[in-house]
């Protein structure tokens, strides 16, 4: 089994949406880091987004793990023309739009962004391959709410609609284990 540590990057308080643009995480919290740094298994490997905020949060938790290449296969949803926006910008600017991206999540996307089947099938791409790679090794990756969603999704054989549902906070673990092609769910946003 294939255990998937998954850890939401630390906060950037941005109040707008962020999906691929590089903006910085917070790690000030530096006994929460620590929590997190401890909690996790000490014999995995460590990979994340590309985006600094996974970055620098892998960095930081690493604490001599195996650090793989970072990849841009386990980047947030790509909010296209949104990003940078808040929720009241974009509604203002296409209420229907927006209203059918968060409520029926699929195959629908920002204008010049991506869908959620889209972002799914990226990560999955990348989980699988790592799976086929490190068969039976833990895996701690630093990645975002939305990717972390995703996985779950496919974890727990969900909807987009229910997978939508989890909330997924700052320097949280979800726990996914993977069984060949055969996915669990063991915990979904525990804080250390």
């Amino acid at each position: 089994m294939t255990n998937w540590w998954w850890v939401r990057h630390g906060p950037t308080h941005e109040k707008a949406f962020t999906g691929w643009r590089d903006v910085p995480a917070d790690l000030t919290d530096t006994m929460r880091i620590m929590r997190l740094r401890q909690y996790l298994p000490k014999n995995a490997l460590v990979v994340s987004s590309d985006l600094i905020r996974a970055v620098a949060t892998a960095d930081a938790i690493a604490d001599g793990r195996n650090r793989l290449p970072h990849s841009p296969e386990l980047r947030e949803f790509n909010f296209g023309d949104w990003d940078g926006l808040t929720f009241e910008e974009v509604a203002a600017l296409d209420p229907a739009l927006s209203r059918a991206y968060w409520e029926t999540p699929g195959d629908i996307s920002p204008p010049n962004g991506e869908s959620w089947n889209a972002a799914s099938k990226r990560v999955t791409r990348f989980v699988t391959t790592l799976n086929t790679l490190y068969p039976a090794r833990d895996i701690i990756a630093v990645a975002h709410a939305g990717t972390i969603m995703t996985q779950i999704q496919n974890a727990g054989c969900l909807t987009p609609q229910q997978a939508i549902l989890n909330k997924i906070d700052n320097l949280s673990v979800t726990l996914l284990s993977w069984q060949e092609d055969r996915g669990q769910i063991q915990m979904i946003n525990h804080i250390p």
